[in-house]
């Protein structure tokens, strides 16, 4: 039988926060067990650290100006070969839980049956079996998801918990059956609102008397970049150390999920035929660079965990330090399980990399950022590359570049691109960078010209790679 599928992704766990990654105030000992059994991708990027496109990227392999999901809160278009089809085409019984984020068409309204549910069909893009999800919210208390109707079926208790015992209960009966199973299970936590009724009482006294400072590249002032999510007030600023007591409480709440999880596929003797994925949508910056969080070129936003776990076939403890980006999830995992790749995919096939092998590679990874967080506002727009060992960024409203040597400088706090030395390594990532946009047909449009131009109330009616809707 070919091989199953399990990923599991948090919502705004940064890499830095993991005890494997050498934070020594995180409490996850099942995820560094996990990171001990498991190839650890140590360069892997969110290549567009927002919720949506993220999603739009990981079930399309391609970057955001091709899905046209370029901020939140917008409907993705659902003529794209994704994930879903691919597993679905070739006998595979998937399974969705969790957090979808590509459906709703309002900025707001979020609990509304018209935001919060994905009908079946072609807007599952997919994942046609079983299916138990909402759009968002970030509430974990108490709350619901939707199967096939928009009747709203209570979660009781603490999400995170319910949805892994669901995800476990989903694992034992499809272990039972004759296909190979396929499930991705979406994580809410450890995404805020951060305050203390939002995680269970255990897991915060764990933290509450920790003690928590703001990070080396805090700076007080906003970032002149940021968009209305990125800004911080003086309430805000205040908070930032309590709220990092919350963030690493969910965390390790996540932690104690992510080991029921392993135990189950482990105890079903599930263990040898199963890849095992643990990851992130992308990070969160608490203050770093100005910034309240995501939606940015920079480390605490972009790097994610990435474990990926086949005993057997992938060496225990073992690290690549190959440029993993959001688009090259599909295409990698699709040829490790031997299955086809659309061809209309956009990133790059990296399985020889999981089996310790050398292969082509990317020579870093492009990000982009299209625009606010989840509204149609111009003058945030940035695109970015990350290589093994540099960052380059430029924002699009002034040509400001940006350059980091993430070895030298893990804070991103000197801007190299002012430094004449550094003018040769600058020109090279400016050829490199417009190479990539001319690959992808990314033109460094405003927010407000997707808006205009491909989509209609917030719905997605057409894409780089599609033809408009209706001809």
């Amino acid at each position: 039988m070919k091989p199953n599928l399990i990923y599991v992704f948090a919502d705004q766990l940064r890499l830095s926060s993991c005890g494997f990654a050498g934070d020594r105030k995180a409490i996850t000992p099942n995820i560094d067990r996990l990171a001990a059994e498991s190839m650890s991708f140590s360069n892997a990027v969110s290549g567009h650290p927002v919720c949506a496109p993220y999603r739009a990227s990981l079930f399309t392999g391609k970057y955001t100006t091709s899905t046209g999901m370029v901020i939140n809160e917008i409907r993705m278009n659902p003529n794209h070969r994704c994930f879903g089809h691919v597993l679905h085409d070739n006998d595979y019984d998937t399974a969705y839980i969790g957090k979808w984020h590509m459906w709703a068409n309002e900025l707001g309204n979020h609990y509304e049956a018209r935001n919060s549910f994905v009908p079946p069909g072609e807007h599952r893009l997919g994942f046609d079996g079983f299916w138990a999800a909402y759009n968002f919210h970030h509430e974990y208390y108490n709350m619901y998801y939707h199967t096939d109707t928009e009747e709203k079926i209570p979660m009781e208790g603490y999400e995170p918990d319910g949805q892994t015992s669901m995800a476990i209960e989903q694992i034992k009966e499809k272990a039972a059956g004759s296909k190979p199973f396929a499930m991705f299970l979406s994580l809410g936590t450890p995404h805020d609102p951060w305050t203390v009724d939002n995680v269970p009482p255990e897991y915060y006294d764990k933290f509450k008397d920790v003690e928590f400072s703001l990070p080396p590249n805090y700076k007080d002032h906003n970032d002149p970049y940021g968009d209305n999510w990125a800004k911080l007030g003086p309430e805000g600023r205040a908070k930032i150390t309590e709220w990092l007591k919350v963030y690493y409480a969910m965390t390790a709440n996540l932690d104690w999920n992510i080991g029921r999880l392993m135990q189950s596929v482990d105890e079903l003797g599930l263990r040898d035929n199963t890849i095992f994925i643990f990851t992130s949508d992308h990070g969160e910056l608490f203050g770093a660079q100005g910034r309240r969080g995501k939606n940015i070129f920079y480390e605490e936003a972009v790097r994610v965990p990435f474990l990926l776990r086949w005993p057997g076939r992938v060496a225990e403890g073992a690290e690549s330090d190959v440029c993993l980006n959001t688009c090259d999830v599909m295409p990698t995992l699709l040829n490790m399980l031997e299955l086809p790749v659309p061809a209309e995919v956009e990133g790059m096939d990296l399985s020889p990399f999981a089996f310790g092998q050398q292969g082509e590679e990317p020579e870093a990874a492009f990000l982009q950022g299209t625009g606010a967080t989840a509204a149609w506002a111009d003058g945030h727009e940035w695109r970015a590359l990350r290589s093994k060992q540099f960052t380059y960024a430029v924002y699009r409203k002034d040509r400001k570049e940006l350059l980091f040597d993430n070895a030298a400088d893990p804070y991103q706090m000197n801007n190299l691109a002012e430094q004449p030395d550094f003018e040769p390594t600058l020109r090279s990532f400016r050829t490199m960078l417009e190479k990539k946009m001319n690959e992808v047909g990314d033109t460094f449009e405003s927010c407000t010209w997707y808006r205009d131009h491909w989509t209609e109330d917030r719905i997605i009616l057409r894409t780089a790679t599609l033809n408009p809707v209706g001809g």
